[in-house]
């Protein structure tokens, strides 16, 4: 399993990042795919999933009608809009194949730095 995420930066409250994940190494099309998060100080949380037909796509509460998931299979990438950004949403972003609680998986990508500031 290989996943590579990329697309964090430095933005304005208010502004938008899209984030991509790269995922190689196993059936990508056959998994949910879900995008985690890790604040300074704070445990890693689940942040929004996606089904292998992106049929269903869960959110947690605190970026609901702000963040939307996608995936493109023929790429094996999956995708985070985040519009509306917001102080609290700088963290390191990571995804990874399934929908567990992180503390299930024993393989994480870099992540991708997301720092919302004026």
């Amino acid at each position: 399993v290989q996943l590579v995420e990329s697309g964090g930066g430095l933005v304005q409250p208010g502004g938008s990042l899209r984030l991509s994940c790269a995922a190689s190494g196993f059936t990508f099309s056959n998994y949910y795919m879900t995008w985690y998060r890790q604040a300074p100080g704070k445990e890693r949380e689940l942040v929004a999933s996606i089904s292998s037909a992106s049929s269903i796509r869960n959110y947690a509460d605190s970026v609901k009608g702000r963040f939307t998931v996608s995936r493109d299979n023929a790429k094996t990438t999956v995708y985070l809009q985040m519009n509306s950004l917001k102080a609290e949403d700088t963290a390191v972003y990571y995804c990874n194949r399934g929908r567990g609680a992180p503390e299930n998986y024993d393989y994480w990508g870099q992540g991708t730095q997301v720092t919302v500031s004026s």
